[in-house]
């Protein structure tokens, strides 16, 4: 397959937690990078995953990463990487949207066990 040009334009969507949404960039059985649009006040379930080493870089906005119960700030051009087993939470506690790339390898869906602490 040639290459092409892919964007949140022409990239399969699909939407998660309270009307946040996600875009498959790169969708392979080794990897899945997606960026994402958190709108204020949102979050995912804190959870973990077996084998998925992530990587989330903010492009815009301001995120909360809450990574083992320590909370980490995350503005435009900054990013974190979140081992395997280390238990999470994206959130968006600010008052604009969070725009962010997250970067799975291997892909993080159907590796995820949610946490109850």
């Amino acid at each position: 397959m040639p290459a092409k040009v892919i964007s949140t334009a022409n990239a399969e969507h699909y939407t998660w937690g309270t009307h946040c949404d996600g875009w498959y960039l790169v969708r392979t059985p080794e990897l899945n990078i997606i960026e994402e649009r958190m709108p204020p006040g949102t979050s995912e379930t804190r959870h973990h995953h077996v084998h998925a080493r992530q990587f989330f870089l903010v492009l815009e906005g301001e995120l909360t990463m809450e990574i083992e119960h320590h909370d980490f700030t995350l503005r435009a051009g900054e990013g974190i990487e979140i081992a395997p087993g280390q238990a999470h939470q994206a959130m968006n506690r600010s008052a604009g949207s969070v725009r962010i790339v997250v970067t799975s390898q291997p892909p993080s869906h159907g590796d995820r066990i949610d946490d109850e602490s």
